[in-house]
């Protein structure tokens, strides 16, 4: 058995037991893919971050997310999370972190008293949609277009999103895909619900990716490049977002709320 170092981080949250619950596993090297799938199945949160120490000069750490179900190619609140837990803990006070991911270099950097991710833009554009999403929805999209892996469901007001009730086994039928719901919002320029079915996340409580599809939509929709976004799960969470020509900003509150240690067989 080994000891892995583990940290539960609340992130995009303005208190504990808000955002999206992410756990941080800093590593020495890499274990082998079945058991870093098997922490995070263990773990049973959207989403389980590990980094180690990259050899690459140009970044700092290499860093991987891994879903309960499947490990995924892009995360925003774990990526929050571990940059979190690296400025502040293992730096001290540090102001910025980068990492190599499958999406290219990622940047976390202190924002005043917040974190901001330096995000892929993904423009959602148009599709053909699998047939039957609106019903599967549970209620017709006002407009569905694609943003890379996941859809992206535009609806009339804050009420429908909402009022949504998905059908998630319909969802999860459609593949590895997102479905993200979103609508102008009351006192924020946006709101949204993100469902991630086919992953092992029916809904997702805050997801940092899914601005990287929302937030461009509506730069273009508001003309504006600077916006304020709440998703609106059961636990809630505010975003920060500036779109630039190929890049998306999106900045939060963390709150540690676990730290401790993870006993752990090197194979499975």
């Amino acid at each position: 058995m080994i000891r892995i170092a583990f940290l539960q981080i609340d992130a995009f949250a303005e208190a504990p037991f808000e955002g999206n619950p992410a756990a941080v596993c800093p590593l020495d090297d890499w274990l082998p893919d079945d058991v870093l799938q098997a922490i995070a199945a263990e773990n049973n949160l959207s989403e389980t971050a590990f980094f180690v120490p990259s050899d690459n000069d140009d970044v700092d750490f290499d860093l991987r997310w891994f879903t309960p179900a499947v490990e995924v190619d892009l995360c925003g609140h774990a990526t929050l999370a571990a940059g979190h837990a690296i400025l502040s803990n293992l730096r001290g006070r540090g102001e910025a972190v980068r990492f190599a991911t499958q999406s290219g270099e990622l940047v976390v950097t202190r924002d005043g008293d917040r974190l901001s991710l330096d995000f892929p833009l993904r423009t959602p554009g148009p599709c053909a949609p699998p047939r039957g999403l609106a019903e599967a929805m549970g209620r017709p999209p006002a407009e569905i277009l694609g943003g890379g892996r996941d859809y992206l469901l535009v609806y009339e007001d804050e009420t429908a999103i909402r009022a949504l009730e998905p059908d998630f086994a319909a969802l999860r039928a459609f593949g590895l895909h997102g479905f993200i719901a979103t609508a102008p919002g009351r006192d924020v320029d946006f709101v949204s619900r993100c469902f991630f079915p086919a992953y092992g996340i029916p809904e997702d409580p805050v997801t940092g990716s899914a601005h990287c599809v929302s937030a461009p939509y509506w730069a273009r929709r508001l003309d504006k490049d600077t916006l304020e976004a709440v998703q609106l799960s059961a636990r809630g969470g505010r975003l920060w977002l500036r779109v630039d020509d190929d890049r998306v900003h999106i900045a939060g509150h963390c709150i540690e709320v676990i730290a401790g240690e993870m006993l752990v067989p090197e194979t499975l």
